[in-house]
């Protein structure tokens, strides 16, 4: 997977500036505190986070896209780290103040096992306030899906749940596409 990606993020910035959607709400919370965002890519997130104060993680597979966050953190002196990991085998959810994923799941058929499982040791894993934030395309079950690993077991409490759409253009081609997306927050509340 990561060198698919190595090679598309040879155009940088390939999606785009953050939705206006996780900004804003991000802008609400006067403790910026430790943020990680998982399956950071380029830092199209992690670095307009790390701008408004957020001590900011990034982890990715892609080396690429890690080396060009890199560049710009050093560049604007942010509070920016990021690391070439395979996501799947990350540890340490349970330093952060806020855990991001934004695009992480599709949910398909051969993947669906491995990313439920994922996002239910996220939420194991989590310290207690944490904010779990997941932005997710809204087609087929991928809500649903999301929704359902949100159980007893663990314990969270939606704060948040908004539509929005994501209009991705391709500076190289023209070409524009538009999807819907949701924003679906939860906060850890596990003793």
């Amino acid at each position: 997977m990561a060198v698919g990606y190595d090679k598309y993020y040879q155009t940088e910035n390939l999606f785009g500036n953050p939705y206006p959607e996780l900004i804003d709400f991000f802008h609400t919370y006067q403790n910026k505190g430790k943020l990680l965002d998982v399956g950071c890519g380029q830092g199209r997130d992690a670095i307009a986070l790390a701008l408004m104060g957020f001590e900011v993680t990034g982890i990715d597979h892609s080396k690429v896209g890690i080396a060009q966050m890199n560049e710009i953190a050093v560049i604007e002196n942010l509070s920016l780290t990021g690391r070439v990991t395979d996501i799947f085998e990350f540890k340490n959810f349970n330093e952060y103040d806020f855990v991001l994923l934004d695009s992480m799941f599709h949910f398909e058929k051969n993947d669906l096992k491995k990313e439920t499982d994922f996002i239910k040791r996220i939420l194991s894993e989590v310290k207690r306030s944490c904010l779990i934030v997941f932005c997710i395309q809204d087609t087929g079950k991928k809500v649903e899906i999301l929704n359902n690993c949100f159980n007893r077991q663990n314990k969270v409490e939606s704060l948040h749940d908004q539509k929005f759409d994501y209009i991705f253009e391709d500076k190289e081609t023209g070409h524009k596409s538009k999807s819907p997306y949701r924003m679906i927050i939860v906060k850890s509340i596990q003793f």
